[in-house]
């Protein structure tokens, strides 16, 4: 969506009646911290780990937070000219959006308890009941499943690197590898093209992961607009799902009723883009609701952003490029609104040099906790103890 670079930040709009209250949890993307607003808009808590950039935090039911991000002291290099040969593995994975590198786990002081460095891991992690934690990670492809990959933007006489994909990797508490899934082995070249409109850098650029109730991994790859589980420890594919139906999404979520929730940001739809937040019933892959801007174009996210649904059936929306939280009914009536005043530089492109970047309010994801959350019992949360932090921002009420 466009937005007023003079529009009110902060909590904009609330129906107490009607929200479901909690503590919402997010990084603005590029900086240090994590922090937790409470109902009204407030700071109550902030991570900070000075020298990283944060961008993807969820908190544990031991109150610790998890979070990955990347060392702000990493060099990025320089994209190369059109022509010339592409960057080394090593180099271009640091070019590429939701490139992560480090995951840490801290505890509610900010003292970090666990860590797990990896420059190919990006965008997203699940922690699992028995302590081992599975990311995602870029990889190489094999030549010869490259060159029948379809899809993505050629233009004449450019070099290709190989072909990146993504495996998904089950480490332990000491950060050994236990288990390794290739997705790229159950994808099609041929059916599970890459967007046109994309560079031939990645096939899949996985987004999500989530764990389904029966122990299945739930992904979403953006360059291929697909969406799917696959069986574990086998890696075997059971359900998929993308374009046409969306476009470019975020944030696949498992449902309790079985169905599977989508942040479809809409990018390269046909026509006019809009963004949505649908239900996918993955028994037949219908479309079993939707929530979408009073007029489409009202609400629109091109890339990163979220959906969290919540116990009260309400969704918290996260509109990640213009820094906007919302939440809204089924009915799809905003209860709740909270715009970040957040600003980092950010580097907007992958092809672009750090330099170039410019302030925006970027929130890659956002997530909400009821106040009976474990990982939040007993703790201090009050927005008294962040009152210069709240004042700095504007979120202090009046």
């Amino acid at each position: 969506m466009g937005w007023s670079a003079h529009q009110k930040t902060g909590l904009t709009h609330h129906r107490p009646a009607a929200s479901f209250k909690g503590y919402t949890l997010f990084a603005p993307m590029q900086g240090d911290s994590a922090y937790l607003l409470d109902i009204d808009g407030r700071v109550v808590h902030c991570w900070r780990l000075p020298g990283s950039r944060l961008f993807n935090p969820q908190l544990l039911p031991s109150g610790n937070l998890i979070v990955l991000g990347n060392d702000a002291r990493t060099p990025v290099p320089e994209r190369r000219p059109f022509g010339q040969p592409p960057q080394p593995f090593a180099e271009r994975i640091l070019l590429m959006g939701g490139n992560g590198g480090h995951l840490w786990e801290v505890d509610w002081e900010g003292c970090v308890v666990w860590e797990y460095a990896n420059q190919a891991i990006h965008h997203d992690f699940v922690r699992l009941g028995n302590g081992t934690t599975i990311v995602a990670e870029w990889v190489e492809i094999p030549a010869d499943l490259a060159r029948v990959v379809r899809g993505g933007a050629r233009r004449p006489r450019e070099r290709f690197p190989p072909l990146i994909s993504d495996d998904l990797v089950e480490i332990d508490a000491s950060g050994k590898e236990v288990a390794r899934i290739h997705l790229w082995e159950q994808l099609d070249p041929a059916r599970d093209p890459i967007c046109p409109l994309e560079p031939r850098w990645e096939w899949t650029h996985l987004n999500s992961l989530a764990l389904t109730q029966d122990g299945g991994l739930l992904f979403s790859c953006r360059n291929n607009s697909r969406v799917g589980i696959l069986e574990r420890p086998s890696g075997k594919l059971r359900w998929k799902f993308g374009a046409p139906d969306v476009f470019h999404q975020h944030h696949a979520t498992p449902l309790p009723n079985g169905n599977v929730q989508i942040f479809d940001n809409g990018m390269h739809r046909f026509g006019t883009p809009f963004s949505r937040v649908v239900e996918v019933n993955p028994a037949d892959s219908s479309v079993v609701w939707e929530y979408t801007g009073e007029s489409p174009e009202q609400f629109f996210s091109g890339h990163i952003s979220g959906a969290d649904r919540l116990p009260n059936g309400n969704v918290l929306v996260c509109e990640g490029t213009s820094g906007r939280l919302f939440e809204v009914t089924r009915r799809g009536e905003t209860v709740w609104e909270w715009i970040s005043p957040f600003m980092n530089l950010m580097w907007t492109s992958p092809f672009m040099n750090l330099n170039e970047g410019s302030p925006r309010p970027w929130i890659f994801r956002a997530y909400r906790y009821g106040p009976d959350f474990p990982g939040l019992a007993g703790r201090a949360l009050d927005p008294a103890a962040c009152a210069n932090l709240n004042r700095l921002y504007g979120l202090s009420r009046t």
